[in-house]
């Protein structure tokens, strides 16, 4: 979770290495942020989030999360998933990370 008064709300998100992928539980359903890795390049592929759990704001807390990561490991990113993209252009503070 993020000490960040902005996201006072975030969810604990799980980071799957080896899976390439992030996680949160809500409601029990499964959300997921999934990845590819290459070269240091982290390719943020695919968000899915349950319809039923859809808007509460959970794959923002995973793409945050996901970021963070990226930054924390020294990775840049590639945004082929449409919200990812979306949530980049949204938030400056990760255009650093977008990979060229």
């Amino acid at each position: 979770m993020s000490s960040d008064p902005a996201h006072a709300g975030a969810r604990a998100v799980t980071h799957e290495p080896a899976a390439r992928r992030f996680v949160h539980v809500e409601a029990g359903h499964v959300c997921v942020l999934e990845y590819a890795l290459r070269d240091g390049v982290a390719t943020f592929h695919h968000t899915e989030v349950p319809p039923a759990v859809g808007g509460r704001g959970v794959a923002a807390d995973l793409v945050r999360t996901g970021l963070e990561t990226a930054r924390a490991q020294g990775w840049s990113v590639r945004p082929t998933c449409s919200y990812v993209a979306a949530y980049m252009r949204r938030h400056p503070e990760y255009q650093d990370l977008l990979a060229r």
